[in-house]
């Protein structure tokens, strides 16, 4: 009896060989799964470089040399980073249909694949801003419009506009009309300063900031229909003075010369 006593296993016996065996298998996951998934995520980023590439090669690369090294036609793309390759592309101003002053915003001809994998590629050739999170340019506190506008109106209004209507600059550029223009884009904008546009990165204005600026836009241009009716613009009271004082004047003439000319006298002549 005492023998078989001496032999009988501990209660808690099979509790520590469950634990063991579950510290093992979670430490073989650990190594191999994560390890998987690292993999499969660079796989799939290198076949996105290597069709980046390939559409770079064809679109172009004719102004900014085959590896973005840049040429008299185009600048270099090195260190620009994915943002600006997803604005430029995403709005249509790449590929430019012709060289000028500035470049318009036009149909887009990429796919949003294409465009991602055309940013894939450029991010390769050097760090630069990246593609930004809806999380980053999505506003959910109602006091983000009125903080915007304030940020806005010093940083934004003395090239486009108060409202984001867009302005004219030296040498025939322009700051573009902000109307319809997707959130993401504005804020990619402020990210990489396109074309005549200063950059505004994290340090100079953080995130927060131009996440406020991003829904003052979207809800003066887009979100909201014009109080007044006609916007005339949104240049403000300049254009409403002048509408007012030719068209408020020109009718006050028209109803002198009717009333004149349907006098007793006007009818005896």
């Amino acid at each position: 009896m005492k023998k078989l006593s001496a032999r009988r296993r501990h209660p808690l016996a099979a509790l520590v060989v469950l634990l063991f065996a579950l510290a093992v298998t979670g430490g073989l996951y650990a190594a191999f799964v994560p390890a998987q998934a690292a993999q499969a995520d660079t796989s799939a980023q290198s076949l996105a470089i290597d069709e980046g590439k390939r559409l770079f090669a064809v679109g172009c690369s004719s102004c900014h040399g085959l590896n973005g090294q840049g040429s008299s036609d185009g600048p270099s793309l090195v260190g620009v980073g994915s943002a600006a390759v997803d604005f430029q592309v995403g709005t249509g101003r790449m590929p430019a249909q012709q060289p000028g002053a500035q470049v318009p915003r036009k149909k887009v001809i990429y796919s949003q694949t294409e465009i991602d994998q055309l940013a894939a590629f450029v991010a390769s050739l050097g760090p630069g801003a990246v593609v930004p999170t809806p999380e980053q340019y999505t506003s959910t506190n109602p006091n983000d419009v009125s903080k915007g506008g304030e940020l806005f109106r010093t940083n934004c209004a003395q090239c486009h506009n108060f409202a984001g209507s867009g302005g004219a600059l030296t040498q025939g550029k322009y700051a573009p009309s902000l109307d319809g223009v997707d959130a993401k884009h504005i804020y990619e904008a402020m990210q990489t300063g396109p074309q005549n546009m200063p950059s505004f990165p994290d340090t100079t204005m953080p995130e927060e900031q131009k996440r406020q600026i991003v829904a003052f836009v979207r809800h003066t241009t887009n979100d909201e229909p014009n109080p007044g009716g006609l916007a005339l613009g949104s240049l403000g009271p300049v254009t409403e003075g002048l509408f007012g004082w030719i068209f408020g004047l020109g009718a006050l003439i028209a109803v002198a010369i009717w009333v004149a000319a349907h006098t007793t006298k006007a009818k005896k002549s």
